[in-house]
């Protein structure tokens, strides 16, 4: 008789990986102390790393006009803050200066 085939979620495949990559211990380590076959681990880990491989891949037409777009209002607002900031200072200025004249 074969051994029984083990299946796991992929909650718990996500957290052997997450153990080989944050801490930088060999797969086959980790793998035999959670009592899993060091190939299938090996395999979890490469699929994950193709995942993120691939989400971090050049941007579609949308994605870049998007940031075209975030980039110019952010420009913007810059310019914005920066204009809000002198006249702030400006009414700030001539607050004190109408409350030196009122006190003489």
């Amino acid at each position: 008789m074969g051994r029984q085939r083990r299946e796991f979620s992929p909650e718990y495949k996500d957290e052997a990986v997450k153990l080989v990559i944050n801490t930088g211990r060999p797969v086959a380590v980790v793998a035999r102390e959670l009592g899993i076959g060091e190939q299938a681990l090996g395999r979890w880990v490469n699929l994950f790393k193709s995942r993120q491989e691939a989400a971090e891949g050049p941007l579609s037409e949308t994605e870049r006009a998007e940031l075209t777009r975030l980039r110019k209002e952010n420009s913007e607002l810059k310019m914005d803050r920066a204009f809000l900031k002198k006249a702030s200072l400006f009414f700030a200025q001539e607050a004190s200066d109408t409350n030196e004249k009122r006190s003489r």
